[in-house]
């Protein structure tokens, strides 16, 4: 039975991983960790992942970027690998993160979908077939309460056709107050938020009379939940510390 420790267990995506896992036969949510230290489920919430007396085999951390830094500290005290898919965090966030993968197994990823993370090989093969001739610019949307913009899915698919284009293409996330030609070697992030759009990612390649447009639609949360969930399997079964990502994941299947 793999005992999972749920950060941010009262928040959407944490409801929802509650949810499937109560499904599960090989698996359960021994405890939660939220500010909002409610009890929503059959097993206890704790404001404070430290005063937790028991134990788990993983954490999953859906929770919120500003709890990052204590939640790493309870996983390296305890020896706890954790599955993190908390986006937004700052370079200082993500050198704690680095940090604790030297001790403990770490997964780390923008997004948890299969279906993001096949779409980035998919974007690697594009940006190397189309090179600098075609022009790449990267739309976003998500509902209005999400907190990070860009999100890190669109962070995560702009590396990825970075990595295979002929050039270092500069991130540009606002255009307003230039007046000038695209230059050639940028990447356009642009962001909207809006009522509850769970998640829609659509990479534009733009050419000399043709466009190769590039497009993943989340229409649940329970796309990342299940991806989160299957993260957590795998990394319970690894004794190497290191940061582990979806490809691995995918692999291992």
């Amino acid at each position: 039975m793999l005992k999972i420790a749920l950060s941010g267990c009262n928040g959407r995506m944490g409801r929802v991983i509650t949810d499937i896992v109560a499904q599960k036969e090989d698996m359960k949510v021994v405890a939660g960790f939220d500010l909002n230290a409610v009890k929503l489920a059959d097993y206890p919430v704790y404001s404070d992942p430290l005063e937790f007396p028991g134990g788990c085999d993983v954490v999953i951390d859906f929770s919120n970027v500003s709890v990052t830094g204590h939640l790493l500290e309870y996983c390296r005290r305890t020896r706890t690998p954790v599955v993190i898919c908390t986006t937004g965090h700052s370079a200082e966030q993500l050198a704690l993160i680095e940090a604790a993968s030297k001790e403990i197994p770490v997964f780390r990823s923008g997004n948890m979908s299969i279906g993001i993370n096949l779409m980035m090989e998919v974007l690697k093969k594009c940006a190397s077939v189309l090179g600098a001739d075609f022009d790449v610019e990267i739309i976003e949307k998500h509902h209005n309460q999400k907190l990070d913009a860009p999100s890190g899915t669109a962070l995560m698919l702009a590396d990825a056709v970075n990595e295979a284009l002929p050039y270092d293409a500069k991130y540009v996330y606002d255009r307003h107050e230039r007046r000038e030609k695209r230059p050639a070697h940028e990447i356009g992030i642009h962001t909207i938020r809006g009522g509850t759009i769970v998640g829609e990612h659509s990479v534009i390649f733009s050419g000399r009379d043709e466009i190769i447009e590039v497009k993943h639609n989340a229409n649940s949360r329970e796309v990342f939940a299940v991806g989160a969930v299957n993260a957590a399997a795998f990394l319970a079964r690894q004794t190497v510390p290191g940061l582990y990502h979806m490809g691995d994941v995918i692999a291992a299947k």
